[in-house]
């Protein structure tokens, strides 16, 4: 079972590796969904990580139908990644009527190789999940993360066992949204998927001991400024125990 976490920050990519993922895929935002993440912040991650590193190569929150300046910015985050020597990017790109922009997800696939490529949730927003699956696969991509066009894995579940058989191993489908401790082995069963991808997210009181009592976080009164986002490696560990026993039941 290969596990994948999702990081938004360094602190995290470092607990995802003490809690023995396999790999990750580095973002910013995480209101947002996700978005591109700082070259500095992907050059220290490469630095203090051994494990897979996947960035996340997406320009704006939003929805996935990019202008011919966005995808410039797309082009030049890969190739600041291929310079970093990271192993992988996730991106997904569509037309206005709910297809997968096979033209220019094929240009930015070929532009990033040797690296592993996924397409990201953009799949949960087509208009037709066989369709798509099978546009996919024509341009190259390696994985697809998806929730079952869902908004979680455990809803999409059914679906994405029919993508994997439908895929029938020419490409990778990786379940993600929702998956936790409560889900993660009735989503294994019921799709019989090989990896899984989730946050296992905590969260740390920061360490200012003075704090302004007038403001509570940057744009929020939701006390955001003092409450660090990180990974909680033994949960890392539990998924992983809980996805191996559930596909083991599976085969048994």
């Amino acid at each position: 079972m290969k596990i994948e976490i999702v990081v938004y920050n360094i602190e995290s990519a470092l607990k995802a590796q003490e809690g023995q993922a396999d790999r990750i895929e580095l973002c910013d935002n995480p209101g947002e969904g996700g978005t591109t993440p700082s070259y500095g912040v992907i050059e220290s991650v490469r630095q203090h990580v051994s494990l897979d590193v996947f960035v996340m190569i997406r320009p704006r929150g939003g929805d996935f139908h990019y202008s011919s300046y966005e995808f410039h910015c797309m082009k030049r985050d890969i190739d600041q990644c291929q310079r970093l020597s990271v192993d992988g990017v996730v991106f997904g790109i569509l037309n206005p009527d709910g297809t997968l922009d096979k033209k220019r997800c094929k240009e930015l696939i070929d532009r990033a190789r040797p690296l592993k490529v996924t397409c990201h949730r953009a799949f949960d927003m087509t208009r037709d999940p066989f369709e798509a699956l099978e546009d996919c696969i024509e341009v190259g991509f390696d994985r697809i993360l998806t929730a079952g066009q869902q908004a979680t894995a455990s809803k999409g579940a059914d679906l994405i066992g029919q993508l994997i058989q439908k895929a029938n191993g020419r490409i990778a489908i990786m379940p993600g949204s929702g998956v936790n401790e409560n889900t993660v082995q009735e989503i294994v069963r019921k799709s019989g998927a090989k990896e899984i991808h989730f946050s296992a997210t905590t969260f740390r009181e920061s360490a200012m001991q003075y704090r302004n009592p007038n403001i509570a976080g940057m744009g929020s009164d939701e006390g955001a400024e003092f409450k660090l986002r990180t990974v909680d490696p033994q949960r890392v560990k539990n998924m992983r125990q809980l996805a191996e026993l559930a596909k083991q039941n599976e085969l048994d």
